[in-house]
């Protein structure tokens, strides 16, 4: 077999909730025909929730880190888990998703090391900005934020249909102010940014401000189920079993770097009530994020939170529904579980045998 060269690579980062998912999206349904890409996507909860949003097909593999373990993810784990996506593979792309909480640096090193000098062809770094963060002093103070920042080659100002024109243009005027220059700003909406952004180059002139901003405390801070090497190319096979009972979903709970996540499994046959459950998802208090795909019948929604904002949108995922939530504070997760239940439709189907 031949070996595997030169494989361009380009990390879309970007902070909790910024389209990140959306754009790799975007950039799938424009791959040119006859490649084969490959996409491996960090996820901080420990219920993955990507892949549900990613396309199927032949010409695309998908492999997952869930768990949110930075000092995992970023060490032996993606090392490992990379090799074996690009042996499966032998991708004529790779597109990797950090989670919106992860510093690139690790990312970056693991890239340029000496294990995949060979394979890898490290492209543009993307970072994606939602402008309307200017009216969020927590998040602009936060050292992974500045470092996405600061270490990406093209910031992509995406969400720009949902912002000021005032707030757009005081993010461009921050933009043109760094040094080294990004080789690119552009505005986005929806994700929507052209395939010629991955084909700027990796720079290598930028330092992070913060390298341990994440890892550091992560190290001392951790406390989940290691369930998070899911290699699955749509396929099911490490994935926890599908619980049988509607009622009776399995929860995993995470916390990492001063943040707490808890995702929730269901059963197939899990029919939610459609309006009781966006009015409950859309307004419970103190979460940073929420990601979710349910059944609603014969037809499945995937429910997107970010801060107090929140979308559903149809979804072609028929697996089983799936939940995972992010928090800075501590938060009842019985009491959210049960919150979930009371959304089940009563006319659930019988468990099978």
């Amino acid at each position: 077999m031949q070996p595997i060269l030169q494989v361009p690579t380009n990390i879309i980062t970007g902070f909790l909730g910024t389209g990140k998912t959306t754009a790799i999206n975007q950039l799938l349904a424009q791959k040119p025909e006859g490649e084969v890409w490959a996409v491996l996507v960090n996820e901080f909860g420990q219920i993955g929730i990507d892949e549900a949003q990613l396309p199927t097909g032949d010409d695309l593999h998908i492999r997952e880190l869930a768990g949110g373990c930075l000092c995992c993810a970023l060490g032996p784990a993606l090392s490992i888990n990379l090799a074996m996506l690009l042996r499966r593979a032998r991708p004529d792309r790779l597109l990797i998703e950090p989670t919106g909480l992860g510093h690139p640096t690790g990312i970056v090193d693991t890239l340029l090391s000496e294990t995949f000098r060979e394979a890898i062809d490290l492209q543009a770094m993307l970072c994606l900005v939602d402008p309307r963060v200017l009216e969020q002093p927590e998040i602009l103070a936060d050292p992974v934020f500045q470092d996405q920042i600061q270490l990406a080659d093209v910031l992509v100002l995406n969400k720009c249909d949902l912002a000021s024109e005032e707030q757009i243009k005081l993010i461009e005027q921050r933009s043109a102010e760094f040094y080294p220059a990004k080789q690119a700003v552009v505005r986005a909406e929806n994700g929507r940014i052209p395939l010629s952004l991955l084909d700027y180059r990796y720079s290598g002139e930028r330092s992070a401000l913060f390298p341990d901003a994440h890892g550091a405390e992560s190290k001392h801070d951790h406390d989940h189920d290691h369930d998070h090497d899911h290699d699955h190319d749509h396929q099911s096979a490490a994935e926890p079993a599908l619980p049988q009972q509607a009622d009776q979903p399995l929860r995993k709970v995470g916390r990492s770097g001063g943040m707490e996540s808890c995702g929730w499994l269901f059963s197939s046959e899990a029919i939610f009530d459609p309006t009781r459950l966006y009015q409950l998802l859309s307004s419970w208090p103190e979460l940073m994020r929420l990601k979710g795909v349910f059944r609603i019948g014969d037809i499945w929604i995937s429910i997107n939170r970010v801060q107090q904002e929140s979308s559903s949108l149809p979804i072609a995922y028929r697996r089983d529904s799936r939940l995972e939530a992010i928090s800075q504070q501590p938060q009842d997760w019985d009491a959210l579980e049960q919150a979930l239940l009371g959304c089940l439709r009563a006319d659930q189907p019988a468990a099978a045998d």
